[in-house]
């Protein structure tokens, strides 16, 4: 469970909550709650993002959230070490004893694994690999692009909210008593707006970049990793040549146990 993004929106909207009840009170934080505003806001914002996609493509992001709140494991470590026990056992039992080895590892590290107990070529492998990486990272950024239009689509719609609520309060100046709050309701659409992209939709959307980031860190080392495997690399250095992709800090974790 990613703690850290239901932690910054819950404390987020409690700072916010909290902090306009101190300026006022509990009425000043209900009169925040107007249901044309949002509606002009969130309705417009979305509304706007479902015509710029394809209504398969909106879904898949909406969908997508639920990676970001349960992200898949992307650790480099594990794959590392995953990759020279590989390389041990193909050392000691030859590539055709990985078959079962690598059954309960990763599906893209198991996939080039197999592609080379098959001798394909090594250049074919890392074709196939490379590829299936960079479908994946595409469809990341599909996803990407529906959050950060989301983003700035919430502020504009806000701000033709509050252009509505102007023109209908200079529609109504007869009574001056009413411009003030009128002009109050006309500004919580850009309230709404600014709210909805910089708590909600920049913050999933720049939670995916760095996800994405980590997975495909995470599938760079699985090719090298495969490959070296396929060129009949020493162990000890598939590990150091694997190391460079992590930070040094994390080098100090691998132990000679990891090595045969």
């Amino acid at each position: 469970m990613e703690l850290g993004l239901i932690i910054g929106l819950v404390a987020g909207m409690a700072f916010t909550i909290i902090s306009i009840f101190l300026s006022g009170s509990m009425q000043d934080v209900l009169s925040f709650l107007d249901a044309p505003s949002f509606m002009i806001t969130v309705g417009g914002a979305m509304a706007s993002v479902i015509a710029a996609f394809p209504l398969p493509k909106f879904l898949n992001a909406m969908k997508s959230v639920n990676k970001v709140l349960k992200p898949q494991n992307s650790d480099p470590i594990a794959a590392i070490k995953d990759i020279i026990e590989l390389a041990n056992v193909a050392r000691k039992e030859g590539l055709l004893a990985l078959d079962d080895k690598s059954s309960d590892m990763d599906p893209f590290l198991r996939k080039g694994i197999m592609l080379v107990v098959d001798g394909t070529d090594q250049e074919l492998v890392r074709n196939v690999m490379e590829t299936e990486m960079s479908y994946i990272e595409d469809r990341h950024k599909d996803n990407m692009e529906v959050w950060e239009m989301m983003a700035s689509q919430f502020p504009a719609w806000g701000m033709i909210g509050t252009l509505i609520g102007l023109v209908l309060m200079l529609q109504n100046m007869a009574d001056p008593s009413s411009i003030g709050p009128q002009m109050a309701v006309a500004l919580i659409t850009t309230f709404y707006g600014s709210l909805f992209a910089n708590w909600l939709s920049t913050p999933i959307a720049n939670k995916m970049k760095i996800y994405s980031k980590q997975e495909m860190l995470v599938k760079e080392v699985t090719v090298e990793g495969v490959l070296s495997i396929a060129a009949g690399e020493n162990p000890r250095i598939i590990e150091e040549k694997l190391k460079v992709f992590i930070s040094p800090t994390l080098r100090d974790t691998f132990g000679d146990s990891d090595r045969e």
